[in-house]
């Protein structure tokens, strides 16, 4: 099947907007390769303290002849989807032994919850914890002792910021090994349901405990499509997963397989063999447009319109969302997950998963094929389902047709045309929103400001009955410069009650909504944000802002005579600056990027390119 001419058109403007800082890129990468196993570049004395403490290692580590693989762990036993990964060393040493090679735990990185953050002063720190792991990968990796890489994470900053720190190592073959989601729990529309009644007095702290406690149950990934089953789904289409690898559930003998299988075939793809494939080669600008179509296909995460753009500029990639924007209006939407739907990610890979979808995007010529994947061959094999023949480890093709149209079908007949995310311009900025979940009659809004500076201002306002009538919640001073752009996920139930009440409201935010958002409009990510002197900071109570999710259209309609002539409302001076840690990161605070550039305080000013 021919490439879709927007896909096209999109993956060559990114080649060529990127042609100098790619090139550069890949010349590092080039150099770095080692002929021979990288520890033996190592002193003697250096060689020494790497391989001290290897125990049964020691002689395979001394003797320099095969490969051995670096591990980076994102384990915690606090976080549900990261329990999982506390015995992955010893099974990964194990394969990696049988297989002629070795492995050794490289380091750690943190890894928080978001949803042990949410709403606390804790999430301002989130954002940039995607930062602090990119650093202590590349701290983790700098010890040049290994031929390959196994990224052990799964959520929301987790991935990305492991991606962010390995692509510095982008010589080297990376293979990313998920955990796997938690079993179904309470069906989430009735999580939705109790949650909202709290908001509104009628469901007491204990009820709602009880149903979050029968939502968020056991070992694994929360089961929502928010950004941590984002993430999983992008490693696939990027080719940095085995096939079929992100929904299989732990402590299973399938998912064991895979891990050690993922093992092996990292020691298959070093510079020592024939077929190396070096993660920053696998990461080019068809892997990114292909993780820009599998996010608008499967209706994914906010939050990687942010992280997509600094994972490629990781990889010397230049990526805006006027390039997101194009792929998601040609890219049809072929998943109803949670919050989009019903469904949750264990209801869509047992109706064909991603296999089903890969295989029909690449039908339809929306995703590249071409691409190195980590599994040795390319995303047409990408398109697998894992499962045991006895003991062995095979691969097979998904369902010829969906088993439940309700959560997944294919691309001629999907649930929308278009994917569901949408850039927004105008006179307030640039905004990313998120329509998948949001009914066609909600997409457009023209309605009076309400500003607030806080989500907690929001909160009060509405126990204090004044949110009547119809209204766009302004929010701002949530940008990364600001606070460390929170996700303001708080508001959803409340605004979500709003709208079940019959008015019409939307969302307006230099800051963060997530996965979660639900089904109301949520213009979010607005750049240039409040902090750094952008126009919403001009917007008063009472102003009109117009957003048009269709037509990508925010602004403000106020005289334009008056609007140039209004001064900036200054930041508010409490808050997000310090407590909690948040001291310890100003210097990103002072350093980050605006949402269209990632976000990302790891990159020099003049390595930041502004397309707009």
């Amino acid at each position: 099947m021919a490439l879709h001419p927007t896909v096209e058109r999109v993956t060559a403007r990114i080649a060529e907007r990127s042609r100098a800082t790619r090139a550069r890129y890949l010349q590092r990468i080039d150099a770095a390769r080692d002929q021979g196993p990288a520890r033996m570049r190592l002193s003697c004395g250096n060689l020494a303290h790497g391989f001290a403490a290897a125990g049964t290692d020691k002689p395979a580590l001394r003797a320099g002849r095969a490969g051995n693989l670096g591990i980076v762990t994102a384990y915690n036993d606090m976080l549900s989807a990261h329990q999982p990964l506390e015995q992955y060393p010893a099974l990964i040493r194990m394969a990696a032994r049988n297989a002629g090679g070795s492995a050794q735990v490289a380091g750690g990185v943190p890894a928080m919850c978001d949803g042990v953050t949410q709403g606390r002063a804790g999430m301002e720190l989130s954002l940039f914890s995607r930062d602090t792991i990119a650093l202590a990968t590349a701290v983790a990796l700098s010890h040049d002792m290994f031929d390959a890489a196994l990224m052990l994470g799964v959520c929301d900053k987790i991935v990305p910021g492991l991606l962010i720190g390995a692509l510095s190592f982008g010589h080297l073959p990376v293979l990313f090994v998920p955990a796997g989601p938690m079993p179904s729990g309470i069906p989430n529309r009735e999580k939705a349901a109790v949650r909202q009644r709290h908001a509104e007095g009628r469901a007491s702290r204990e009820e709602l405990l009880e149903v979050e406690a029968r939502s968020y149950h056991g070992p694994g990934t929360c089961t929502f499509y928010g950004t941590a089953n984002s993430n999983q789904m992008l490693m696939e289409v990027m080719g940095l997963h085995l096939p079929g690898a992100a929904f299989v559930h732990p402590g299973t003998p399938l998912r064991d397989a895979l891990t050690v299988a993922a093992a092996e075939q990292a020691l298959r793809i070093t510079a020592l063999g024939d077929d190396w494939r070096p993660l920053g080669r696998t990461v080019d600008e068809k892997a990114i447009v292909n993780a820009m179509v599998g996010l608008a296909a499967t209706g994914g995460s906010t939050n990687h319109a942010i992280h997509l753009v600094a994972i490629a500029r990781a990889a010397g990639l230049v990526v805006d969302w006027d390039d997101l924007d194009a792929l998601s209006r040609v890219t049809p939407l072929l998943a109803r997950i949670y919050p989009n739907g019903s469904a949750d990610v264990n209801h869509f890979q047992a109706a064909g998963g991603l296999g089903f979808a890969i295989r029909e995007l690449l039908g339809a010529g929306l995703l590249h094929p071409d691409i190195a994947c980590v599994h040795g061959g390319d995303l047409r094999q990408q398109a697998m389902e894992p499962w045991l023949d006895d003991l062995a480890l095979r691969w097979r093709e998904p369902p010829a047709r969906s088993l439940d149209d309700t959560v997944l079908r294919g691309v001629a007949e999907p649930f929308d045309s278009e994917g569901g995310l949408r850039r927004l311009d105008g006179n307030l900025g640039r905004a990313v929103v998120k329509v998948s979940a949001v009914a066609p009659e909600h997409r457009v809004i023209t309605a009076p400001a309400r500003v607030f500076d806080s989500q907690e201002a929001v909160l009060e306002a509405f126990a204090g009955g004044l949110l009547e009538g119809d209204f766009v919640a302004v929010v701002r001073g949530q940008g990364p410069r600001a606070n460390g752009m929170p996700e303001l996920h708080r508001l959803t139930p409340t605004l979500g009650l709003l709208q079940d009440r019959g008015q019409r409201v939307a969302l307006l935010t230099d800051g963060r909504m997530s996965g979660a958002s639900g089904k109301v409009l949520a213009a979010i990510h607005l750049t240039p944000e409040s902090a750094d002197g952008g126009p919403v900071a001009r917007l008063r109570d009472g102003d009109l802002v117009h957003v048009d999710a269709g037509a990508g259209v925010l602004e403000a309609r106020v005289d334009a005579a008056e609007w140039d002539s209004r001064e900036p409302a200054p930041p508010p001076t409490a808050g997000g600056q310090w407590g909690m840690g948040r001291e310890l990161f100003g210097l990103m605070r002072r350093s980050a990027g605006t949402a269209e550039q990632g976000a990302c305080s790891l990159f020099d000013e003049a390595d930041r390119p502004c397309t707009h």
